[in-house]
């Protein structure tokens, strides 16, 4: 009988300080030793170079420059890195030769797919082909590029054109990210799609002669509830953090964790302080910790509307960052197109109270029961910190359900559902392969007959 899978994963989105997404990948390679499974991740580094993370997981660093759009702290793997022979991740997959190969990105690193099923890279076999998208296109090109219905349309034709025949399979992290495939393909969200058009993209790359939502899947991510848990709360802890931020005795904690940067609606933050700096009863305070290309912006704006009322931190470590969550008194997130948002999960696996936008991908584990969920503008955020420290009982009934729900999102949880996933899309593979992998049948195959529309399931 067959062994595991043996998986590498492929990603521009593993940094230092990227957030949810190294995290995540972090969580996968420590379950890779837990669940004996063989598990590679390729990103990007300053010089190329190997970290043997435990007996079964493996880090390569591929050399590569800064990301030239959206966040340029972040260096960018790029295409002839991998199409080239004898490029660097050619190479490393040659070596592996993985059972599955995933690529986190929709863009430098897409064309993976699409050189494997042309038969452009006949050397490495034919291994199942997933891509995990942790972020929706469009929510990117609103905030760093254009917005409004051109934006939305090119996503949907990048997405339903390129992205999904490209790939044998598809997972998002949450159903909010996983609505943009069916978007992409739904008739409704297309009316003047061209059919011709579709079924030469679709011809062109090979794509699976398999339904559309048989090729797609959710899988949540999860939280490390041995790390960020509510008894870490101290008066210790506490005053430290007041020292740290320079925060008056009786100044209320408000904290913020994540990215400085456009697309985490950040402005929302300076519009909450706006309402909440006009109370004479309370000093609230909002602690920010996190970098970001928006921190200067942010600066500014405190410094000219209320001065000393936002304190930026810079990134933290993640000891004391989850020190910081289990004693602020609140937590916010402003994001209301969050793709899954690991920060808020954390936040409530830490005992703090959190306000978040109602939408997005944290509606896959926040509701009204463990969190206060509001629209997105600075007086309904604030009104709702007010709420949290005006209204104690209430408080810390919600509280306590956040910390029943972090739990029942562990990442232990969430890294078994992740690879029961591969396995059970592998499994399919296997069974259908001549379905997925014929060179000969797509070339006459009238893909448009696949696209019958259908909720997409966990």
């Amino acid at each position: 009988m067959p062994g595991p899978v043996k998986s590498v994963h492929i990603t521009n989105y593993y940094h230092r300080n990227s957030g949810g997404i190294s995290t995540s990948f972090n969580n996968l390679l420590d379950a890779a030793a837990r669940r004996r499974r063989e598990v590679r991740l390729i990103v990007p580094g300053e010089t190329a170079g190997e970290e043997q993370v435990n007996d079964f997981a493996r880090i390569y660093y591929v050399p590569a420059r800064y990301s030239p759009i959206f966040d340029k702290r972040y260096r960018v793997m790029m295409p002839w890195q991998y199409m080239a022979k004898g490029s660097a991740i050619r190479e490393i997959l040659l070596a592996e030769r993985p059972d599955m190969i995933e690529v986190t990105d929709k863009y430098t690193l897409s064309l993976i797919g699409a050189m494997i099923r042309t038969g452009n890279f006949r050397k490495l076999g034919r291994p199942m082909l997933v891509h995990f998208s942790a972020e929706r296109m469009d929510d990117n090109f609103e905030s760093f590029i254009f917005s409004g219905r051109f934006g939305n349309w090119f996503s949907r034709r990048v997405i339903g054109n390129y992205t999904l025949p490209n790939f044998d399979f598809h997972i998002a992290n949450s159903v909010y990210t996983a609505q943009e495939f069916r978007d992409a393909y739904s008739a409704e969200s297309n009316p003047r799609r061209s059919r011709r058009f579709f079924n030469f993209c679709w011809r062109f790359f090979k794509a699976p002669r398999i339904p559309i939502e048989e090729r797609i899947f959710v899988c949540p991510r999860g939280v490390n509830a041995d790390v960020f848990r509510p008894d870490r709360k101290s008066d210790e802890i506490k005053q430290a953090m007041r020292l740290k931020a320079g925060l008056p005795e009786d100044a209320i904690i408000i904290l913020y964790a994540g990215r400085i940067s456009p697309e985490k609606n950040v402005s929302l933050l300076v519009e909450t302080m706006k309402a909440l700096a006009a109370d004479t009863e309370r000093d609230y305070r909002l602690v920010v910790a996190g970098a970001g290309p928006e921190e200067e912006w942010l600066r500014r704006e405190t410094a000219r509307l209320f001065p000393g009322k936002i304190i930026l931190l810079g990134h933290l470590e993640k000891e004391i960052l989850a020190d910081y969550y289990a004693n602020a008194d609140v937590f916010v997130h402003p994001n209301p197109r969050e793709p899954f948002g690991i920060a808020p999960l954390e936040a409530m696996a830490s005992g703090v109270p959190t306000v978040a936008p109602n939408a997005g991908g944290i509606l896959s584990y926040a509701s009204e029961d463990n969190a206060w969920l509001v629209e997105p503008t600075g007086e309904n955020f604030a009104a709702a910190v007010r709420s949290i420290i005006g209204n104690p009982d209430e408080t810390k009934r919600r509280t306590r359900d956040a910390i029943a729900t972090a739990i029942a999102n562990s990442r232990e949880r969430s890294t078994d559902h992740l690879f029961e996933t591969y396995d059970r899309m592998f499994d399919d593979f296997e069974s259908r392969r001549s379905l997925f992998t014929d060179p000969e049948e797509p070339r006459s195959f009238d893909y448009a007959s696949l696209l019958e529309p259908k909720n997409v399931e966990g």
